[in-house]
């Protein structure tokens, strides 16, 4: 393979990625069947949570399913090269949180974050899953819930995986994570973040 080409296919394979991950699940689903404005509701988040929060349980998981489809596929998809899939998973994240569409404020990446898991591994997908509920049942706070199990991801995707870089990712995908939920943080800090009721 030529350098072009292979500068050509990291192209492609980012754009796809950051198209893929872009799509606005939350707020079109909102949009459509509640006939509201997800960014005007609740955190203004586009994410399930924020759905969720604005009284639909049916769109939240749908929303959820989809923002976690949207890391999967791309990766998935570029699975044959352990550097474009790096790529796929890096851009797809950063699609869901920076979207073209929506003036490049979206959501803060946790569900496309698990899509992401689950295609580069199913025991890192399980293992998200598990510590999410486990902390979520202690804490009933979401974003604590998150912002705990992202922290752990990268520390278990290391020793678990013998792809290296896919941990590096996963870091810098809880870095974005965690800058995303600043204010959450300081809600947490403050006492004032919102429980959930899913428990």
């Amino acid at each position: 393979m030529t350098i072009l080409n292979l500068i050509f296919l990291y192209f492609l394979t980012i754009i796809i990625s950051y198209l893929f991950g872009s799509f606005p699940s939350g707020y079109i689903l909102s949009k459509y069947f509640n006939k509201i404005d997800i960014t005007k509701q609740g955190s203004g988040n586009i994410g399930a949570t924020n759905v969720l929060r604005s009284g639909s349980k049916s769109l939240a998981i749908l929303t959820l399913l989809i923002d976690a489809l949207k890391g999967a596929i791309p990766v998935i998809l570029f699975s044959f090269n352990s550097y474009l899939m790096a790529l796929a998973s890096l851009f797809s994240f950063l699609g869901h949180n920076f979207p073209v569409w929506l003036k490049f404020k979206g959501g803060k990446g946790i569900a496309t974050y698990l899509g992401i898991c689950f295609a580069v591994s199913f025991n890192i997908g399980i293992s998200f899953i598990l510590l999410w509920i486990l902390i979520a049942f202690i804490f009933k706070t979401s974003s604590i819930s998150s912002l705990i199990t992202i922290s752990l991801i990268p520390v278990i995707s290391f020793f678990q995986l013998e792809n290296s870089i896919i941990s590096l990712v996963f870091l810098l995908m809880s870095i974005n994570s965690f800058y995303r939920h600043k204010l959450n943080i300081i809600r947490i800090l403050k006492g004032e973040e919102p429980k959930i009721n899913i428990f």
